[in-house]
């Protein structure tokens, strides 16, 4: 990735590409492939998520709890995914494969950001 300072990568955004099965995410030089986007599905446990909230995350946050219960398509809400410059540059710096055939760590990266995003709902 060319922009290597800090104020330079603050406020730009780079989206996720989903093509041909495979998921890419947008970077200055190009598109950095992450991993084929069976392998993400079945890291989030299937293709649908349905939102729902713990009685702690109620009472913890002020949520607008009115996406409980909908149920989304991992493979919409992974695609509509931006990341932030030193999160992309965070994961071209992992490793895109492994010798045991598990979830890369550039994979496992960004099936936890997939993960989190999942969880705080869509509201």
């Amino acid at each position: 990735m060319s922009r290597s300072s800090e104020g330079e990568t603050r406020g730009v955004r780079y989206g996720t590409v989903v093509e041909d099965g495979e998921v890419y995410v947008q970077t200055d030089d190009g598109l950095l492939w992450v991993a084929g986007m069976d392998d993400v599905v079945a890291a989030v446990g299937g293709p649908a998520w349905t939102i729902s909230y713990s009685d702690w995350e109620r009472e913890r946050y002020d949520l607008d709890t009115s996406d409980e219960g909908l149920t989304v398509s991992v493979v919409d809400m992974a695609a509509a995914m931006e990341h932030g410059g030193r999160f992309v540059e965070t994961l071209a710096a992992m490793p895109a494969t492994t010798r045991d055939g598990d979830l890369s760590p550039r994979a496992g990266l960004f099936v936890g950001k997939l993960l989190e995003n999942l969880q705080s709902g869509v509201a």
